[in-house]
C-alpha cells in the first residue's frame, strides 16, 4: 500500500469516528488512536475549551440555522462560507463536506435559486450529513459521495467551490486542485479555508501519518499552495491569514504522539496558520 493511500485509510477512518461521535452528541475530534483527546473539531469552543485550530469559527446567527450535529462534525479551520461572497443563483461545491455544516450554509446564501452540493468519501459523514439535511428542510442540497481527487461532476459546473480544512489532508493535492479548476465555470472561483505552514516543518511531523487526520502533517507552505494553484490554471490567486498557531497551542497536536512535544512545540511556534486561499478559473 503507498503512502497516498494510507493517507487516505487514515483520514477515512478518523473521520467516520468524528460522525458516530457528532451523531452521539460529542464534539468531534480528530486525535489519533494514542490521544483520542487532540482534537480538530469543536467549531464552537465550550467553556475552557483550548482548541486551536476550530473554536469560535461560527457566529451565533450562523450556529442557530444548522442542526446541532452539524455543528458538532465540523472539523474546520475557517469559515469559507463567511469569506467566499456567495450570491443568490450561484452553484457551490463543498470539498470534504463533513456533517454538511458549511454545504447547509451555502444553500442558505445563494437561496433557493441556487444550489449547493457536499462531497465526502466516509460514509459515516453522508449518513449525518444527510440527517443534518433533513433536519434543515433545506430543498437546494445535495450529498455526493467520492474522493476529492476525482469530483463526480462534469466540467464546467460549479460557481463556487469551497473546503474547510481539508485539502491539507490529500496525498496529491495537485489533483485535487486539477479537479477543482475542471469542475468550475469559467470566471468560478476556489474559496477555501486551509491549514497553512510558514517555515521548513519537524521532518518528524511530516513523517507521521497519522497527524494528517489531525489537521496539520499535510498543510503546504504559502508559497507551494499559490505555486500548485498557478499550475492547475487559476490566476488571482490570494492567501489571508485568519489565525495563527503558537507553541502552546501545538502541544495539543503533539500530545500522546511519542514526541518531546516540549521541544516541538517550540520549533513549530507561529509556523502554522489557518488561512483563506481565493483564486479564479480564466
Amino acid at each position: 500500500m503507498n503512502e497516498a493511500i494510507d493517507i487516505k485509510e487514515i483520514v477515512r477512518e478518523k473521520y467516520g469516528q468524528a460522525a458516530l461521535r457528532a451523531k452521539e452528541g460529542a464534539s468531534s475530534c480528530c486525535g489519533t488512536k494514542a490521544s483520542p483527546s487532540s482534537c480538530c473539531g469543536a467549531a464552537v469552543a465550550a467553556p475552557g475549551a483550548t482548541d486551536p485550530i476550530t473554536s469560535n469559527l461560527y457566529d451565533t446567527t450562523q450556529v442557530g440555522d444548522v442542526p446541532e450535529a452539524a455543528l458538532l462534525a465540523s472539523l474546520g479551520c475557517g469559515n469559507p462560507t463567511a469569506l467566499a461572497e456567495l450570491k443568490p443563483g450561484e452553484t457551490v461545491l463543498d470539498l470534504g463536506s463533513g456533517g454538511g455544516i458549511d454545504v447547509l450554509l451555502s444553500a442558505r446564501r445563494v437561496g433557493p435559486t441556487g444550489k449547493a452540493y457536499g462531497l465526502d468519501m466516509t460514509d459515516e459523514m453522508l449518513a449525518l450529513a444527510e440527517e443534518n439535511k433533513r433536519k434543515s428542510g433545506l430543498a437546494n442540497v445535495e450529498f455526493l459521495k467520492g474522493e476529492i481527487e476525482a469530483i463526480p461532476l462534469p466540467d464546467d459546473t460549479v460557481d463556487v467551490i469551497i473546503s474547510n480544512c481539508v485539502i491539507n489532508l490529500s496525498g496529491d493535492k495537485d489533483r485535487v486542485l486539477r479537479e477543482a479548476f475542471r469542475v468550475l465555470k469559467p470566471g468560478g472561483r476556489f474559496a477555501v479555508s486551509d491549514v497553512v505552514v510558514r517555515g521548513e516543518m519537524p521532518s518528524a511531523i511530516r513523517r507521521n501519518l497519522e497527524l494528517w487526520a489531525g489537521c496539520i502533517a499535510g498543510a503546504l507552505s504559502e508559497s507551494d499552495y499559490a505555486s500548485k494553484l498557478a499550475a492547475a490554471g487559476f490566476t488571482d490567486i490570494g492567501l489571508e491569514i485568519t489565525r495563527v498557531y503558537g507553541g502552546e497551542d501545538a502541544r495539543a497536536f503533539l500530545a500522546g504522539e511519542g514526541f518531546d512535544a516540549g521541544a516541538l512545540a517550540r520549533e513549530v511556534d507561529g509556523k502554522f496558520v489557518s488561512a483563506f486561499v481565493r483564486a479564479r478559473k480564466p
